[in-house]
């Protein structure tokens, strides 16, 4: 197929928001301090996983103060069914801790501030940016990764490399609905190992890159 250009992107993009009405952020969150939380849990681990845990974590430690004070003992106890749990738990304490240090408990809206909290790298930080704060933000998955590359979006080696490509080849008011999309088609079809090519809504613009048969 030829090189992607900016209107075959376009394309994709519009097919997507077709058969994934629905896609948007799937971890359950009341405000920005949850969301971040659950952000940072969801690493490695699916939303479905971390939905199920944050109930009962939210209602114990509903704000950065009170998490802040968390015995990591009783943290790790609300989340040990998520992988990771232990390093997570720290690691959500200690962002809590300098939430209420520097930020008076709030969560910070800018890139930079975000990114230097503990648990948070650059994709949790664009999450953050784009879902709280409605900024224009990719943030860059194991599915945006490996659908963007696979379809023919980018060709990066990376996930920064793929986040810049990605930022060129689409125009700069559907990042956010792009990330969505990308994340969706990975679960529902574009699967890593047997994707569904037969059923798949943009087969006619897909490249077809590195799937395992």
């Amino acid at each position: 197929m030829a090189k992607m250009t900016k209107k075959r992107a376009n394309e994709i993009l519009d097919t997507l928001e077709i058969a994934y009405p629905q896609a948007g952020c799937a971890l359950d969150h009341q405000d920005t301090f949850e969301l971040l939380i659950a952000v940072v849990l969801s690493a490695q681990t699916t939303d479905k996983s971390v939905n199920q845990v944050t109930p009962a974590l939210y209602e114990a430690y509903p704000d950065a103060a009170a998490l802040s004070r968390a015995e990591q003992a009783d943290v790790e106890e609300k989340i040990h069914r998520i992988g990771m749990y232990r390093t997570k738990a720290k690691n959500i304490i200690a962002l809590s801790k300098q939430l209420v240090e520097l930020y008076g408990g709030e969560v910070p809206a800018e890139q930079d501030k975000l990114e230097a909290l503990p648990g948070v790298g650059r994709k949790t930080a664009n999450v953050v940016m784009a879902e709280a704060f409605g900024a224009q933000r990719i943030a860059v998955d194991t599915h945006v990764f490996r659908v963007s590359n696979r379809i023919g979006l980018v060709s990066a080696a990376d996930v920064t490399k793929t986040e810049e490509g990605l930022k060129k080849i689409l125009p700069e008011h559907r990042w956010t609905k792009a990330h969505h999309l990308l994340i969706w088609h990975g679960r529902l079809c574009c699967h890593a190992r047997r994707p569904n090519c037969e059923g798949c809504p943009i087969l006619a613009l897909c490249d077809r890159k590195n799937v395992e048969k």
